[in-house]
């Protein structure tokens, strides 16, 4: 498409957009090797709310294929927004989670991990996220205890029974 014509048709669609308020929102997908439904079940019992799976069998594979009961689309959902996708790697199936974890620690006041991303969670007080940080400790490894920080009324990161890193903190007054 000449140059002229993109420019035009972004134009275009711009116009059409401008005054139509747009609502994005943005839920993590978890990836993990034969564990979806145990941690979708866990994270139920953390945050509340309800869990949808499907497995690979009821969306078509043959029933008594390998993994078709493993997790092809799930979803844990509470009312107050919390929102988290989960689904096994086909073909995947460990419960060792030296295999997806990677490592993270702190070190002088620094986070050292060779991870992609960590999951945040953030309140307005630590009550919020208290009840939060005890369930999720269940047999996590603690990376940095919750406590007051430099940044924080509260804040605390951990790997979960899963493998998943979690940064729970509270949010910090606001200066004004």
């Amino acid at each position: 498409m000449p140059s002229n014509v993109r420019a035009r048709h972004r134009a275009v669609i711009i116009e059409a957009t401008k005054d139509r308020h747009m609502s994005i929102t943005t839920t993590t997908h978890l990836n993990f090797r034969g564990t979806a439904r145990r941690a979708l079940e866990f994270y139920r019992s953390v945050f509340g709310g309800a869990v949808t799976a499907a497995t690979y069998g009821d969306l078509g594979m043959p029933r008594d294929a390998p993994g078709a009961d493993k997790v092809v689309f799930g979803l844990v959902e509470n009312d107050a927004g919390f929102r988290l996708m989960a689904y096994d790697i086909p073909g995947e199936d460990t419960t060792d989670i030296a295999d997806t974890a990677g490592s993270t620690r702190r070190d002088n006041g620094m986070t050292l991990t060779d991870r992609t991303f960590f999951q945040s969670v953030r309140g307005e007080s630590l009550g919020d996220i208290a009840d939060i940080w005890d369930a999720l400790t269940d047999g996590a490894d603690v990376i940095e205890p919750l406590a007051a920080s430099a940044w924080s009324p509260g804040f605390g990161m951990l790997t979960d029974r899963f493998g998943v890193t979690w940064v729970i903190d509270v949010q910090a007054p606001q200066s004004a």
